[in-house]
């Protein structure tokens, strides 16, 4: 993390603007701004995601089959995220909504795989030193091989438990990053015996680890509560799919929405109506956009989603170990919904038990190493996609033409529906830990540990344009600026 220093004058008087940029730890490129009058009392907070990708215009005119392969490119971290939202959305315009058994539980192995290994990336490698060692510790040990020093066998733990969810990808989807194995109507290969036993050899140990893991950030909540419970928190709605019979699935389900107090306000939503229920608002400062319910309007309908919304939006888990584990979170909100940013972690790890509990249950199943793979039906001309991807609720919507051509494509991404709640957190913990005192790069570091807890992917949630400015500047070899040239709101220069 760097930050800088400027002056700009505001109305009567001046600000200092203080700038944090990049913020680090996260897959992607953001920055944070804050104003500060000369009492150094902060105010104004902005969270800006300042790269753009264009994916929702550069998709079009491709062939539909091309896109799964395609989308992924968002990002290294979740690829197979955007690879089966999209699949899944094309499933609808082969005419295949409903995939043999096989294909379904193939499909659902490589996204319990995905689960895994991003909860563990997330949380061992950019969480975890804020959380061993502090918010305002050490800046050169504050990452993972600082870590491996203080805690090697957390640190291992954490290796390990990636490394696995990298190999159930691989076997299902032919590379542990920007696989094929999801195709419009179904999947490309199954799992051989052999595969499947050489999986099951470690699930055991797995599932272990990852109940360690739970009972540590039990044990960060139980040692500092207040903390825990106050840093960052704020109430809002939250939002998520859960499945047939209200439990939690990250691959199917339809939407539902409770309201701060824990209270169902949406539910039984399927993904083909997600436009009757969410809008998306632009605003001048970032390229993501700011999605919120229709019906309550900006202001008061945006809503959280990720592990924190989904854990509290269930009605139970459908695995023994983390349903235990989600018994005692919901316990913890003593009634009342858990809303304090850092839970997140608790809530992550309590998902990424399940995803282990999970991926054993599907190797024990005979439908993994099946033949019929691929359906299909009448074709159609949209479709509409719906997972909960390791941050949370990734929506994907095409139109095709006669000539198989994608036309349209809609994507609202994990993060872009946490954009609001994010610049939500780093308001309260910049007016709480930073108004009225001298910046330092540790209290700094409490505005990007905010942002963090909701594991943020910034390049997913930049491909499509709203109204910030775009800024091209061109630099000769030395790097001197030769030229820039910027749009304006309304796109002219």
């Amino acid at each position: 993390m760097s930050f800088e220093l400027e002056t700009a004058a505001a109305g009567t008087g001046t600000l200092r603007r203080v700038a944090i940029d990049p913020v680090s730890r996260v897959e992607g490129h953001g920055k944070v701004t804050l104003l500060l009058d000369d009492n150094d009392i902060v105010q104004q907070v902005r969270l800006h995601i300042v790269e753009f990708r264009g994916f929702e215009k550069f998709i079009q005119g491709r062939p539909y089959w091309e896109v799964p392969v395609m989308v992924q490119r968002l990002c290294g971290i979740c690829p197979v995220s955007h690879h089966l939202a999209a699949s899944k959305a094309l499933d609808h315009v082969v005419g295949a909504p409903r995939l043999t058994p096989s294909a379904d539980k193939l499909r659902r192995l490589m996204h319990y795989g995905q689960i895994l290994q991003s909860h563990a990336l997330h949380f061992f490698h950019l969480s975890s030193p804020d959380l061993l060692f502090g918010f305002e510790s050490e800046v050169g040990k504050r990452n993972i091989v600082g870590v491996a020093a203080a805690y090697p066998e957390v640190a291992k733990q954490g290796v390990l438990l990636r490394k696995f969810g990298q190999e159930v990808i691989r076997l299902t989807a032919g590379k542990r990053i920007h696989g094929t194995g999801a195709v419009p109507g179904g999947v490309n290969r199954a799992l051989s015996w052999e595969e499947r036993d050489g999986l099951l050899a470690d699930a055991d140990q797995i599932i272990a680890w990852s109940r360690d893991a739970v009972q540590l950030v039990g044990r960060l909540h139980a040692a500092d509560p207040v903390l825990y419970d106050e840093f960052g928190s704020f109430r809002s709605n939250i939002l998520s799919i859960v499945g047939v019979k209200g439990e939690l699935d990250f691959y199917d389900g339809s939407l539902r929405v409770r309201d701060a107090d824990g209270q169902i306000i949406v539910d039984g939503v399927g993904v083909q109506d997600y436009q009757q229920l969410i809008s998306e608002e632009v605003k001048p400062w970032s390229y993501m956009k700011f999605p919120f319910l229709t019906a309550l309007g900006p202001e008061t309908g945006w809503y959280k989603v990720g592990p924190l919304a989904r854990v509290q939006n269930c009605d139970f888990i459908p695995s023994p170990l983390a349903e235990a584990e989600r018994r005692v979170f919901v316990d913890y909100g003593k009634g009342g919904l858990v809303h304090a940013p850092l839970a997140y972690h608790w809530a992550r790890m309590i998902e990424m038990l399940h995803a282990a509990e999970t991926i054993k249950d599907l190797l024990n199943d005979d439908d993994i190493s099946g033949t019929d793979l691929m359906a299909s039906g009448p074709h159609r001309r949209e479709g509409i996609g719906v997972i909960e991807a390791p941050r949370g609720t990734l929506l994907h919507h095409y139109q095709v033409n006669d000539d198989d051509l994608v036309t349209m494509c809609n994507l609202i991404v994990s993060t872009t529906h946490n954009n609001q709640p994010m610049n939500e957190a780093v308001r309260r913990v910049a007016k709480r830990y930073l108004s009225g005192r001298k910046l330092t790069e540790g209290l700094l570091n409490h505005i990007e540990v905010a942002i963090r807890a909701f594991d943020p992917c910034l390049s997913c949630a930049t491909h499509a344009l709203g109204k910030m400015p775009l800024q091209v500047t061109l630099l000769d070899a030395d790097g001197r600026e030769i030229d820039r040239r910027c749009t304006s709101a309304d796109g002219g220069y």
